[in-house]
């Protein structure tokens, strides 16, 4: 490897795809961030060539982690989700591999990289019981831990809630754009969801994660979980680092 515990992590969202090199033995960027805007439409071929960009930018020669926003499958993306919908079906690490000059990727549900981020070097370390780290962008993420261990592509964000449609789009960061809400009627939305979580999951402890996290000043109010809950520490930088990690620890 470039640096024996260095990776190339990426972190592809609804809105940009960024990447780092990333040490994950101390869990941390080492290089500047790159982002690309994701391409409208988000189509295989479309994002294939961002990830080749980014690889290009940093130089780099080895294996990269890759952090993906549906259920990932052994590699394979099982749902579209909030990108376009050829996506399903798509066997993700080999089109990105094509691309990249038959580099090897590894690639995970990306509330499930974030997750890692923050249980190995975040707001979860020495967390044990059942942790949700929820994510709150383009969609509502999240990741699942019991005692420290992934329970892999749990996506609550795609239960029913209001009109029976999926509850990312009435609670997540999107929505709050998209109908011009003020942070605080927005809250009400975001704890009606954390409600949920805990009635489905009875969570011991909540990570709040994604790029709402670092505005919660704004709606903290609003959240009346009973659940302890804290907020992401690695931030927007936590699926490119747990990407990074999850990739060295299936090559190593």
């Amino acid at each position: 490897m470039q640096g024996a515990m260095d990776v190339l992590g990426i972190d592809i969202g609804g809105s940009g795809i960024k990447g780092a090199i990333v040490d994950t033995k101390q869990g941390k960027l080492i290089s500047e961030r790159f982002r690309v805007h994701t391409p409208q439409p988000a189509t295989p071929e479309a994002i294939a060539e961002v990830i080749r960009q980014i690889k290009d930018h940093f130089n780099w020669q080895d294996d990269i982690g890759c952090a993906f926003p549906t259920v990932v499958i052994e590699g394979r993306a099982k749902y579209s989700s909030n990108l376009d919908p050829a996506w399903k079906g798509v066997q993700i690490d080999d089109l990105f591999s094509e691309h990249c000059n038959d580099l090897r990727f590894e690639i995970i549900n990306d509330a499930d990289a974030a997750g890692i981020a923050e249980m190995r070097f975040g707001a979860g370390r020495h967390k044990s019981g059942l942790v949700a780290v929820i994510t709150v962008g383009t969609g509502l993420g999240s990741g699942v831990f019991y005692n420290g261990q992934l329970i892999p592509n749990t996506e609550l964000g795609r239960m029913l809630g209001k009109k029976g449609k999926p509850v990312e789009q009435y609670a997540a960061d999107s929505a709050r754009k998209r109908e011009d809400l003020e942070f605080d009627e927005w809250g009400k939305r975001f704890n009606f969801f954390l409600k949920y979580v805990d009635r489905i999951l009875s969570p011991d402890f909540i990570i709040i994660g994604g790029g709402a996290s670092k505005k919660i000043h704004k709606f903290r109010k609003q959240l009346k979980v009973k659940i302890p809950y804290a907020v992401s520490e690695k931030l927007n930088n936590a699926g490119i680092i747990g990407a990074a990690v999850n990739a060295a620890e299936h090559h190593k």
